[in-house]
């Protein structure tokens, strides 16, 4: 990848070109060390913080625009759950609605839109300002992140069961994050690099360990027999919620082979996280290519929408500017060192062999990893017990909230000493002004993050002290923090149950409705669907765990059907053609419950001409009409039947124009519309690359500017000096060039001596 194509997707040159950061506080000195040796001119985590704000920008695009396919057939006022009942208008001042309920749907009757609209409106702002973060440098700006924090929590808050999924709040809480992250650049032009930047990226880090750490402990922690005997991903592949093509095939491999993959598993989630902290870089960079390998083999196999990339995205607080460079081509050139440097680098390696024959003895000794020469196979069985892993959870929950702490200690005093080291008192002021200001925000984002992170051991849960707790509380309504635990216990033991339901005109002559993607034909592969969520079909599966009493979203969902309303009917079939009653809703319709299995691999190794089998077990939910009392009744019940009058958009040109855009949309399958934006983001961000022309850093306008900005500073008579360095001056935009990679060099240890 080259520079000019870095500097495409707007990410930094690889190096500060100190004419466009003459005003940032990093490069305000104009120097590569203080008078004290220090290295002010901190890059290290420049890149990775920049690939993450990108990466976020994606990722929120991602989530907007699959949300806004799906507002008509979930939220509308003719849908499965109208967002409407959520916001009920009793007349109290906005201040007191937006305490009550923190949305800025409460908003849209101003704008002449019902609560659909503004939905719709939300989602649409939501997707084009992360599309521009996207595309553009300038606009990954904390201002702007804050923007679609607030859009995306509004939806949140009446998004009811169709939204309260792990990654919508994870998606909540590292946004909040890119706020503190992200610079204060709108109005600049150039993303800036502050010296405390590690601080609030630190943030990221530890959002990451809690997620992995807490996923890799409730496995055991709930008392999975399959996760106990490392029986899970035998079952897993067929039972998730809506499996890949590879699923399939990953689902045929032996069964030694899916328990030593478990305790893989457990390795990456439950004690690699713990390297993130670690002092040796090369640790860190080990944790993140473990975690990024598990992630990637969770997207091939599976499809959890974007929850997967934002995993990874978080990996990136684990990487600093070096390693990106290297994946570049652009890593330093290796140096002859001193003997000192040397001996330390040895030792280094030693202690990092050391950390990984560990865990790999610890590994061995608890899982029972035995190799079995004759029948070629890695023979694995936990070897501890409930008790012993409780005591082991009691021992380290604790210690590793105090590791979180020293770890933090470690970049507030790093970056306070930087701060010290900038010349110049209105400089030095303003630089430790922000700095004191992230530093307390940080601080106390770790010290309320505690209060769920100790939900997996509740005796240091019952230990924290009240005032943290009370300020939790406070917060928990803005999703600022969560507890998380994916996979909790391994559904679909004896066959996956699945929810198909059936149509009839006559009570006689049944036909089966099929879902666009989860399993239901046989015959239909699995398909691939992420980064989109088809949120109805996610329900779904969980509605096949427990009787339908337990969703009373389904009966809702049944009364639609039988009304024929296309905006539920399109999220069964995007191509209404494709729906079976798609000229007259059916009389009559009913739910059965079957079990779903892979089917096995053949001799010859072809593909499978049937992808699954089933087999029936009960009747899921009785047969019903229009009017039936035991429709009627089940809608009363679960408070599903219309409280009043639709309250209609008024005829305004924004609710009209918010119709022509779903017109535009209707029937375009939702993964190609998000790929399709992707797509299009990406070539934007190449052409605005080649139309700039040359690098970055030779851009013609720079180079005349630098002699200004050099002028009225006292402080640069070391600039005469670099000029003899300089190998060749071909060009003031080559200049520019050969002095970022001055900087980027390190010399200035040397330059001392």
């Amino acid at each position: 990848m080259s520079r000019s194509a870095n500097h495409a997707f707007g990410f930094p040159a690889f190096s500060c070109r100190r004419a466009e950061c003459r005003n940032d506080v990093a490069c305000v000195s104009d120097r590569k060390e203080s008078v004290t040796g220090i290295d002010t001119n901190m890059g290290d985590i420049r890149l990775p913080r920049d690939m993450f704000l990108w990466s976020m920008s994606v990722i929120y695009m991602f989530a907007f625009a699959s949300l806004y396919v799906q507002i008509p057939g979930l939220y509308g006022n003719e849908g499965i759950l109208p967002a409407r009942w959520q916001m009920r208008y009793t007349g109290k001042p906005l201040l007191q609605q937006l305490q009550d309920a923190p949305t800025l749907l409460w908003l849209g009757p101003q704008a002449g839109l019902d609560t659909q609209q503004g939905m719709e409106l939300l989602c649409l702002l939501g997707a084009l300002l992360a599309f521009l973060a996207m595309v553009l440098g300038p606009l990954r700006d904390c201002l702007v992140f804050l923007c679609l924090w607030l859009l995306y929590l509004s939806l949140y808050q009446v998004g009811q069961v169709f939204l309260y999924f792990q990654w919508d709040n994870l998606l909540l809480e590292t946004g909040f994050l890119a706020i503190l992250i992200a610079p204060l650049n709108l109005f600049r032009g150039k993303s800036s690099f502050k010296l405390h930047d590690g601080i609030t990226f630190w943030l990221v880090r530890w959002l990451l360990f809690r997620l992995m750490f807490a996923s890799g402990v409730v496995k055991l922690t709930s008392r999975c027999p399959t996760w106990w005997g490392l029986t899970a991903l035998t079952y897993h592949y067929e039972t998730q919620c809506i499996p890949t093509p590879l699923a399939w095939f990953a689902h045929q491999l032996p069964v030694w082979f899916q328990k030593l993959s478990v305790v893989g598993t457990y390795v990456i989630e439950i004690a690699v996280p713990f390297l993130f902290f670690a002092p040796i870089r090369r640790l860190r960079l080990g944790a993140f290519y473990l975690q990024v390998l598990l992630q990637v083999l969770i997207i091939l196999t599976g499809n959890y929408n974007f929850f997967n990339l934002l995993t990874i995205t978080l990996c990136f607080s684990l990487l600093d500017d070096d390693q990106v460079h290297s994946w570049l081509g652009r890593g330093k050139k290796k140096k002859a060192k001193s003997w000192p440097e040397t001996l330390v680098s040895w030792a280094t390696l030693l202690i990092e062999l050391g950390v990984y024959a560990v865990i790999i003895y610890l590994s061995k000794l608890y899982f029972e990893l035995e190799i079995n020469w004759k029948n070629k196979i890695v023979s694995s069985k936990t070897a501890f017990t409930y008790h012993e892993f409780n005591q082991f959870l009691k021992t380290v929950t604790v210690p590793s909230i105090w590791i979180g702490v020293l770890s933090l200690t470690w970049e507030v005093v790093t970056a306070m000493f930087k701060c010290a080291c900038v010349r110049g008192f209105f400089w030095k002021l303003w630089a430790t002004l922000q700095w004191a200001i992230m530093a307390t925000a940080a601080a106390g984002v770790f010290a309320v993050s505690v209060v769920p992170y100790t939900y997996i051991e509740y005796e240091s849960n019952s230990n924290i002290w009240p005032g943290v707790r009370k300020v939790y509380e406070a917060v928990d309504r803005y999703q600022v923090v969560n507890s998380y635990g994916l996979f909790r216990r391994m559904t679909g033991v004896g066959g996956r149950p699945e929810v198909v339901i059936e149509g009839s005109m006559d009570k006689v002559t049944w036909t089966e409705i099929e879902f666009m993607y989860k399993p239901g034909n046989v015959s239909a592969p699995p398909p691939v669907v992420a980064p989109h969520q088809p949120r109805l079909d996610w329900q779904m599966w969980f509605a096949a765990l427990g009787p339908h009493t337990h969703s009373p979203w389904f009966t809702s969902l049944v009364h639609r059907l039988l009304q024929g309303k296309r905006d539920v009917i399109e999220l069964i079939q995007t191509d209404v053609s494709q729906y079976p009653f798609s000229q007259q809703p059916p009389a009559f319709i009913r739910a059965h419950l079957y079990k779903y299995w892979f089917t096995e691999a053949s001799e010859d190794g072809s593909l499978p001409l049937q992808w699954w089998r089933r087999q029936y077990v009960e009747e899921f939910y009785p047969t019903v009409h229009l009017g039936d009392p035991v429709l009627e009744g089940l809608l009363s019940q679960h408070g599903l039947k219309d409280k009043g009058a639709v309250r209609r958009a008024a005829d305004a040109p924004l609710s009209q124009a918010l119709r022509q855009v779903r017109e535009q949309v209707r029937g375009l399958p939702a993964p190609l519309l998000l790929w399709s934006l992707f797509s299009t983001g990406v070539a934007i961000s190449l052409l605005k690359g080649l139309f700039t022309g040359t690098p970055a850093g030779s851009r013609p306008k720079p180079a005349p500017a630098e002699p200004k900005s050099r002028k009225p500073k006292e402080e640069s008579p070391p600039a005469p000096e670099k000029e003899p360095r300089e190998e060749s001056k071909p060009s003031e935009g080559e200049r520019e060039n050969l002095e970022e990679r001055a900087l980027d060099s390190d010399r200035s240890p040397r330059k001392r001596k």
